[in-house]
């Protein structure tokens, strides 16, 4: 993991701005590094269930899966021309956006995807800017943006508008300097350079040209920005767990719905501090299972772990407990 700086003048402090939404391209591409993830976050348990239990969904996104993992490998990079600045308008302006990238943009990019990863051979074409495969790739794209994506528009917008409402309010406040502030521990803000966990070390230097913050349901841990320093700068930054956590539940009707019965039981029982061991005698479970959800419960941020003595505790953080919270009166309404 590295770090992200970017440096700030006068200039760039003045033209910082929150997009109304999410970009839906964005958004098609980070579903496919959630799909990767060796522990998958707890909120998204919804998305992946309702994929997985109707089959002719998943094969209407198949095609485009493919293609995307070939094009938006695990690494450290991958091709700007996916995610053209029209998404923010409608997931229909970009793709028409993509469709017309210039022939000399998509063999530039993809020859340099070629140098970290190897590509298969339906790349050429693309590369060469044959219509006829750039027409192929957005449809397969439409296609598994209605599969995977579209249908949680709703879940996903309402999480993202209730994340946005916080920054602005945070702007309004406290200007920019409120805005990162409230956005810690994502953010770190020394000014002029605000730093943040990256995939690699780079560095961004707006030099005067601001920079335009894009909300995200599916972008986890750390942001993601634009490869090309050219480009107008874009930072596309994950929302708050809690956000996700809320809109989930809410989706699910109730917690046991969205993390197990099981999960959902160890999260009630910490509503005081507790050790694995008393968590499996309160709820007559073996240690061992006590101690994996323990483990997710942690990953998610819905617990902390500390040792006190001989003793190691577990205790809801925050977010644990608003939604712990949220559930009880959404259960209770």
């Amino acid at each position: 993991m590295g770090t992200l700086r970017i440096h700030f003048t006068a200039d760039d402090l003045a033209r910082v701005t929150l997009a109304d939404a999410h970009d839906p391209l964005w958004e098609m591409i980070l579903t496919r590094f959630r799909f990767r993830d060796r522990v998958r976050p707890l909120a998204f348990r919804p998305w992946f269930e309702e994929l997985h239990a109707e089959p002719a969904r998943t094969a209407q996104m198949r095609q485009g899966a493919r293609l995307l993992d070939s094009l938006v490998p695990s690494g450290p990079y991958f091709p700007d021309f996916l995610t053209p600045h029209e998404g923010l308008l409608s997931l229909e302006r970009g793709l028409a956006a993509l469709l017309g990238t210039p022939r000399g943009r998509l063999a530039a990019e993809l020859w340099r995807l070629a140098r970290h990863h190897s590509l298969p051979g339906w790349v050429r074409p693309l590369a060469e800017g044959d219509p006829g495969a750039l027409k192929g790739l957005v449809a397969a794209l439409r296609d598994y943006h209605e599969a995977a994506v579209a249908p949680f528009h709703e879940l996903m917008t309402a999480a993202v508008a209730v994340d946005r409402a916080c920054r602005a309010h945070s702007m309004l406040s406290g200007g920019v300097d409120g805005l990162f502030a409230g956005m810690r521990p994502l953010f770190r803000w020394t000014p002029p350079v605000l730093q943040t966990d990256y995939i690699m070390d780079k560095d961004l230097v707006l030099g005067g040209r601001g920079l335009l913050l894009v909300p995200s349901y599916f972008c986890h841990r750390a942001p993601l920005t634009l490869a090309d320093p050219e480009l107008p700068p874009v930072l596309i930054y994950p929302i708050e767990q809690r956000h996700r956590w809320r809109q989930a539940a809410t989706h699910r009707r109730d917690l046991g719905a969205l993390m197990g019965a099981n999960r959902s039981a160890v999260l009630h029982a910490l509503d005081r501090s507790a050790t694995t061991t008393q968590l499996a005698r309160m709820l007559r479970i073996s240690p061992a299972a006590a101690s994996r959800h323990t483990t997710v419960l942690r990953e998610a941020g819905l617990i902390e772990t500390r040792r006190d003595g001989i003793a190691v505790l577990h205790t809801l953080t925050p977010l644990g407990a608003a939604l712990l919270e949220g559930s009880t009166g959404h259960l209770s309404a």
